[in-house]
């Protein structure tokens, strides 16, 4: 038995911010971001539009790829860091907003960056069990509530129109090398079980190593702290990721095509093979550079992370759905994932279209 993917669908929110605008707020300009990043533009959510809105927008769009009712999907697997919640996760929002049936469990899962990759493994493990038939896997984030958008939020999706003060201007530079990587969006796959043995998830190697969260975590609003969020804490930027850039990037750029190795050994094939691989869209330096390590062309690596920036969860499903409509992906080819992120947890799979 196999686990197919047979349907696949995007949610982005409306809010189209290029690298100019958040000039007007901070010190940076299109060129700083472009060179660091690759990134040309982002979206960003409405207010009210959560996670779980995005994901249920690409939840429906999924369920209509591949013919198929709520009344269908036997599970619902929700990854996001970010979800509308402290508690409960995304899970219960879509089987209530959807219609499931009560009987339909929901999965809510946080690897951050890697969260749809260990939400694949998840289905497909929950598929070959038995247990479960078809499964929702949804992965989406929204990054804009991380900011301190108090100091400018209005002037980037066009509801204000004024210049920040010096001291905003100063406080928002302060994140710059954060705020201009980040982007909201979703994606979802409906994940199903198939006997043909020519299609489907052939092998997928996680990794986890907290050593050196630091490297990339949250540092404030947590239950180690008594209360988990304070006043002081907001304004010390505690909720606000931190990020040593040149740590995770030398991570990154070594972890993935280590776990795309272990993975196409498990799965008896050579790098050379795969067709397509998806890298998380966080920074195209990292993507360019995984490439590089693993000796593979341009052609088989794409990106779009120019026009959405990191959407964690969200981006392999959205370069996912990306590249089977345009034509990227077709039946047949031998299709790579890998992600690392936050943890750190990391890893790699491999699909047969």
């Amino acid at each position: 038995m196999r686990s197919v993917i047979t349907g696949s669908g995007i949610g982005i929110p409306k809010n189209v911010v290029k690298n100019e605008i958040l000039g007007r707020i901070m010190d940076t300009s299109d060129e700083w971001i472009r060179t660091r990043s690759g990134i040309e533009q982002r979206h960003y959510a409405d207010p009210g539009q959560g996670s779980a809105e995005l994901g249920i927008e690409a939840a429906q769009s999924a369920l209509r790829a591949a013919s198929r009712e709520v009344k269908d999907i036997d599970a619902i697997v929700f990854a996001t860091m970010t979800p509308n919640h402290f508690f409960p996760g995304n899970g219960p929002l879509v089987q209530a907003r959807m219609g499931f049936d009560e009987a339909t469990p929901t999965f809510d899962i946080r690897q951050q960056c890697s969260g749809f990759l260990y939400g694949l493994d998840l289905a497909d493990s929950l598929i070959r069990s038995g247990k479960h038939r078809r499964i929702l896997l949804i992965g989406a984030d929204v990054h804009t509530p991380f900011m301190p958008w108090q100091n400018g939020w209005d002037i980037t999706i066009g509801r204000e129109d004024r210049q920040v003060t010096p001291e905003e201007y100063a406080e928002n530079t302060k994140y710059r090398d954060r705020i201009v990587l980040f982007g909201d969006g979703g994606g979802a796959v409906v994940v199903e079980a198939s006997d043909d043995e020519e299609r489907g998830l052939l092998a997928s190697k996680l990794f986890t190593n907290g050593s050196n969260i630091e490297s990339l975590y949250v540092a404030g609003v947590g239950f180690r702290h008594r209360p988990y969020v304070t006043k002081q804490q907001i304004d010390n930027g505690d909720p606000v990721p931190t990020m040593e850039g040149r740590e995770v990037f030398k991570q990154a750029v070594s972890k993935m095509p280590e776990a795309v190795r272990a993975v196409c050994k498990t799965a008896g094939v050579e790098v050379s093979d795969i067709d397509v691989l998806l890298i998380h869209q966080a920074n195209l330096r990292i993507i360019e550079g995984v490439a590089k390590q693993l000796g593979l062309p341009a052609e088989k690596v794409p990106h779009n992370i120019e026009r959405y920036g990191n959407t964690t969860a969200g981006t392999l499903p959205i370069l996912f759905h990306e590249c089977v409509t345009n034509g990227r992906i077709k039946p047949g080819m031998l299709v790579g994932f890998t992600a690392l992120g936050s943890g750190l947890h990391w890893g790699a799979a491999l699909y047969r279209a």
